[in-house]
């Protein structure tokens, strides 16, 4: 048997946000799970799809009662697999990930897809699905409800992680316009100096000139 998971949410920014935001989320305060992040693949399809392949490394804390089942010279790493699909034309990114340790112990597999509101268009929707299961014999159940307590925390996290990325895309953002705008501030108030200096040099020259020819 194995164990479900759906879950919905609404990302209150734009895909276009979302989708940059996913190829910059890690690492941040929520994720100190995840220990490293590897592209092992990528490729453009004809259909201009970007199919990307990546290895996630993440710490893997277990209840006491599950420590017989990993031997002391196994490592308690988990290594997992994310295959990403984005589309620009029906404006999806569909991921799914697995483990590719472990798996006879716990298995959990992921499928998202991110998506457009539909009734607003500065908004994502995310659907997630999960499935989680055990070849333990006679423990199957109580582990596959400790990785489904374990999957709805990570959820958690890994929304909070999203959010926080977006914030701070959205700030970097904000701040990269007001120091433009100051540079471009600055430069025209150099420019107005400049002219101003300028004009007074000539009125300066003129008046000059004109009391040398009341003298001449």
């Amino acid at each position: 048997m194995v164990k479900y998971f759906l879950g919905t949410n609404v990302m209150k920014s734009s895909w276009d946000q979302v989708i940059a935001a996913f190829w910059k989320r890690y690492p941040n305060p929520y994720s100190k799970h995840v220990l490293s992040e590897d592209v092992l693949y990528r490729e453009v399809t004809p259909d201009n799809k970007l199919l990307t392949r990546k290895l996630l490394t993440k710490t893997n804390r277990l209840p006491h009662w599950a420590e017989r089942f990993f031997p002391s010279n196994v490592t308690r790493a988990v290594y997992i697999i994310e295959d990403s699909i984005v589309d620009p034309v029906t404006r999806t990114l569909t991921t799914f990930t697995w483990n590719i340790n472990h798996a006879k112990v716990m298995s959990v597999e992921e499928r998202c897809i991110y998506c457009e509101n539909p009734e607003n268009g500065n908004w994502t929707n995310v659907k997630r699905e999960a499935w989680i299961s055990s070849k333990v014999l006679g423990f199957t159940r109580p582990i596959q409800e400790f990785g489904l307590a374990r999957f709805r925390s990570n959820v958690t996290k890994a929304i909070k992680g999203y959010e926080y990325i977006l914030t701070k895309m959205q700030d970097d953002a904000l701040l990269k316009t007001l120091v433009e705008t100051a540079k471009d501030a600055t430069g025209k108030a150099k420019e107005t100096a400049l002219a101003a200096r300028d004009r007074a040099k000539g009125l300066a020259n003129k008046t000059t000139t004109t009391k040398k020819q009341q003298y001449l």
